[in-house]
């Protein structure tokens, strides 16, 4: 199927928007992209505003979205609210996690993402026990993303421990029981379920990556057998680290080092990793992250919310590494929000302005995500590229009154996740003139948080 689509601005991956693009699209890639038409061809689909690459979630827990105005008010610190969380984790089932993840995956596309990193921990029954499909709660989040209408990076999610434990021999205590569904056991036992679900359950829009909960819930050995087997495999590593202090200090007293140079010794750091969050990093992670070429997720929003603090963004991308964004725990779903809190939360650090420009903040919101994703094909309004876009509408009170040549900096230091009108994936329409086009997205929110909070 072949269609064309003409957009009156488009960001072409420069400091500005280029005004009258036509992109051609021939089933799910971009054949053409040409500037100069100062109106729409006949048979183009208008895109008003300004056109994206869609914009890429890299980190997101589909099921945290019913935590939304349960947990931000009042005090407490990350650790309290990690146990309002698992009281949500206790909750899911198949056919329940299947409705929220479809309904959370569709607000995302709403809110213009194309692609989604789900880092998916929550495996078993309550008490550890397998579904009679092993992959069960895997398959219902192919199935939601699917139906949502975008792509999915299933970041399967090697669970072991319970935490660091200075006083046991292994510097780890067991599993809570609240985790136990979250742990296959073994790293053998993990990765025999997750081959079985990268042969049975991607579609075109699926890809199945891995990745590792975190080094205070896996040892380093373990650690090196899952950086080995996604090597292998030329599949994306995703690894929490660093979110928390208390984190580092753990990590220090039971291994001597911080969380991220156990990371390095095991040989988990290279260009297809990203580590989430990467909050609190000393000079020389900072260095050897770089060194590797990996990824950093940072996610403003969720950081915020939960008062872990402000990473050094702009140390990251000096020593050599890239930047994607994602909305994690889902206190607000805004690809664009997220981005340009990275440039706020610089400024906030080093007391200076511009130090991630607009073009820069625009790539880590597309192409660094699509690309810490596995997906290098994606994320940019090029030739060749999957034919994944957004329009930005410049319709609404964010935008009035800016001219052309400040467009690329007002969207994406001023508009909102309410500003996007259209939504293509694979060069299907998925978000017409700002609403879904097969999902009731806020009926099925309301539905499916209710079910899981009340079970």
């Amino acid at each position: 199927m072949s269609s064309r689509y003409w957009c009156e601005l488009a960001w072409l991956g420069g400091p500005t928007a280029v005004p009258g693009v036509l992109i051609e699209v021939d089933g799910d890639r971009i054949v053409g992209v040409s500037p100069g038409h100062a109106s729409p061809p006949r048979d183009a689909i208008e895109l008003p505003g300004l056109t994206l690459p869609a914009l890429a979630n890299a980190h997101s827990h589909a099921f945290h979205r019913a935590l939304r105005g349960r947990t931000h008010g009042g005090e407490g610190t990350f650790w309290t609210w990690r146990d309002l969380m698992y009281g949500v984790a206790a909750n899911l089932d198949p056919q329940n996690y299947y409705l929220l993840a479809r309904a959370a995956f569709a607000e995302m596309a709403l809110a213009g993402v194309g692609v989604v990193g789900e880092f998916h921990y929550v495996h078993h029954r309550p008490g550890g026990d397998p579904y009679d499909d092993p992959n069960a709660l895997g398959a219902s989040l192919v199935a939601a993303a699917r139906d949502a209408g975008v792509r999915l990076t299933l970041l399967d999610t090697l669970y072991l421990h319970g935490g660091f434990s200075s006083g046991s021999g292994s510097g780890y205590s067991p599993l809570r029981p609240e985790q136990a569904r979250f742990s296959d056991g073994s790293v053998r036992a993990w990765r025999r379920r997750v081959e079985s679900l990268r042969t049975s359950a991607p579609g075109p829009g699926t890809r199945v990556g891995a990745a590792i909960h975190s080094v205070r819930a896996v040892d380093p050995p373990s650690i090196g057998k899952v950086a080995r087997w996604a090597s292998d495999r030329a599949l994306p590593l995703h690894i929490h680290v660093s979110e928390q202090p208390a984190e580092n200090e753990a990590c220090r007293e039971v291994h001597g080092r911080t969380p991220t140079a156990v990371l390095s010794g095991a040989g988990a750091l290279g260009p297809d990793t990203t580590l989430v969050h990467a909050t609190h990093l000393s000079r020389d992670d900072i260095n050897v992250i770089g060194a590797a070429g990996a990824l950093c997720c940072i996610c403003p929003t969720t950081e915020r919310d939960l008062a872990d603090g402000i990473g050094p963004s702009p140390d990251l991308v000096q020593a050599g590494a890239a930047l994607c964004v994602g909305s994690d725990s889902h206190a607000l779903i805004d690809i664009l929000e997220e981005a340009r809190a990275v440039e706020m939360g610089a400024r906030t650090l080093t007391n200076r302005r511009g130090l991630h420009p607009a073009e820069i903040l625009a790539a880590i919101a597309t192409v660094n995500g699509y690309r810490s994703l596995g997906w290098k094909d994606g994320g940019a309004l090029r030739p060749g590229y999957l034919a994944d876009f957004t329009s930005i509408g410049l319709d609404s009170v964010r935008l009035a009154g800016v001219d052309t040549p400040h467009i690329l900096d007002a969207v994406i230091f001023s508009a909102s996740s309410a500003d996007v009108h259209n939504l293509v994936v694979g060069g299907r329409p998925v978000v017409v003139g700002g609403a879904h086009v097969s999902v009731d997205v806020a009926g099925e929110l309301d539905s499916a948080i209710a079910k899981v909070v009340a079970a």
